[in-house]
């Protein structure tokens, strides 16, 4: 274990410089992607990177990496880092904590003159929060393959305004190729965004893997009439099998418990009139698991319920597939180089499977990753409370440190 340790004082005084831009009255963040605020964001990385000593490349889709050349600098470096881009009532951790303490990284081995045989990255990655554009992890994305640039570029918010034409705006269209190449090892550092470290009394996270998740949208028709003149027998009500759908969502989570979910994020009824019986209702249904075989066999049971409660409620329903994110393991070597060096280091840790998707799912698919997490205040995150210690984020930073070592001097 190298006797070096980041500064806990300047990871911190970092972040907060960052948060100052977009800074909400409730001391969250609103930095969407390729806003300039998020231009503000990149500027002041960029300019620390180079301070540094670092060498700051961008590619073609806005993926910023700031490079610590080792003294085998042809051999695949390793890759730190996460995302500047908030939600619009964001906090001041999301993303943010994984760049700043990449950074801090890089400056700790600068301070201490420490060499390595490989070199060592941070990255920033291009709109992972989907805030403005849709789909999230959009930067990772391209690089992994999942989307093709011009697709990237193609998307759009909702004043009509595009990724390539915003990124084109902010000067962050870079020339370096969006795409894999051989990486030695990848780590991101990430608050919980959950609730389940603090209640644990855990510092820190050793990330196995990202649970699954499947989106579903239920739409049932029945038929508009008077709220008042028709008997409650002589309805075509679509509540009457969204009730026991939404309730059979819940049991089936139940039933994969500890890691199954599920979550009903949002309904539209339609005419939408306080006094009309619905024609339509639409139901969103959010399933997930970390293992496939159970989260496929979920959705199994969630569909063949569906048609059942369907049928028997004379209500006709179908089922359109809206998103799908397959569950993702990470590189069992370095989850286990992680628990390794939070224990060297005297933090106390537990295994964790990620309940959200983030960039390391897609650098997953052809690298090999891991994550580090740290608690956060009541869970709470994707909102301006969101807090963690600075105790916490020190230490989920000394771990990525040592962890990095490790992989840049294998």
């Amino acid at each position: 274990m190298h006797p070096v340790r980041i500064s806990s004082e300047r990871l911190w005084q970092s972040l907060m410089r960052l948060a100052e831009i977009g800074a909400t009255e409730h001391q969250g963040c609103n930095r969407q992607a390729l806003t300039d605020q998020d231009r503000a964001g990149r500027d002041l990385f960029t300019g620390w990177a180079r301070e540094a000593g670092c060498t700051v490349e961008t590619d073609a889709i806005g993926n910023i990496f700031a490079v610590r050349s080792g003294e085998h600098a042809h051999e695949p470096p390793v890759l730190i880092g996460s995302h500047l881009d908030t939600q619009a009532t964001g906090g001041r951790f999301d993303g943010a904590y994984g760049v700043m303490a990449g950074l801090e990284v890089i400056r700790t081995l600068q301070d201490h003159g420490v060499r390595t045989r490989r070199s060592i990255e941070v990255v920033s990655w291009t709109n992972e929060e989907g805030c403005r554009f849709a789909p999230a992890m959009l930067g990772s994305g391209v690089v992994s393959g999942a989307y093709d640039l011009e697709f990237a570029y193609s998307r759009v918010d909702r004043a009509g305004l595009s990724v390539g034409a915003e990124l084109e705006r902010i000067g962050y269209r870079g020339t370096r190729p969006a795409r894999q190449r051989p990486l030695r090892a990848c780590f991101e550092a990430h608050i919980e965004q959950g609730p389940i470290l603090e209640a644990a009394g855990s510092t820190i996270g050793v990330v196995t893997g990202i649970q699954g998740a499947w989106w579903l949208d239920v739409t049932l028709q029945g038929m508009a009439s008077h709220a008042g003149p028709t008997p409650m027998e002589l309805r075509r009500d679509p509540w009457r099998a969204a009730c026991p759908i939404i309730q059979c969502a819940y049991t089936i989570a139940g039933g994969a418990a500890p890691w199954g979910r599920a979550t009903i994020g949002d309904v539209k009824a339609y005419p939408g009139a306080r006094n009309t019986v619905p024609e339509r209702l639409i139901v969103s249904v959010d399933l997930r698991h970390p293992d496939a075989a159970t989260l496929e066999s979920m959705v199994a049971e969630f569909r063949a319920r569906v048609q059942s409660i369907a049928e028997s409620s004379a209500i006709p329903a179908r089922i359109d597939p809206a998103w799908h994110m397959p569950p993702t393991e990470f590189d069992a070597a370095l989850v286990g180089l992680v628990a390794h060096v939070a224990q060297e280091l005297g933090y106390r840790s537990q295994r964790i499977v990620s309940g959200a998707g983030h960039d390391s799912l897609h650098t997953a698919q052809y690298a090999p990753t891991a994550m580090i997490f740290v608690p956060c205040a009541g869970g709470l995150s994707h909102n301006e409370a969101e807090s963690a210690s600075p105790e916490d984020l020190a230490a989920g930073a000394n771990v990525l440190l040592q962890a990095a070592l490790a992989a840049a001097g294998d």
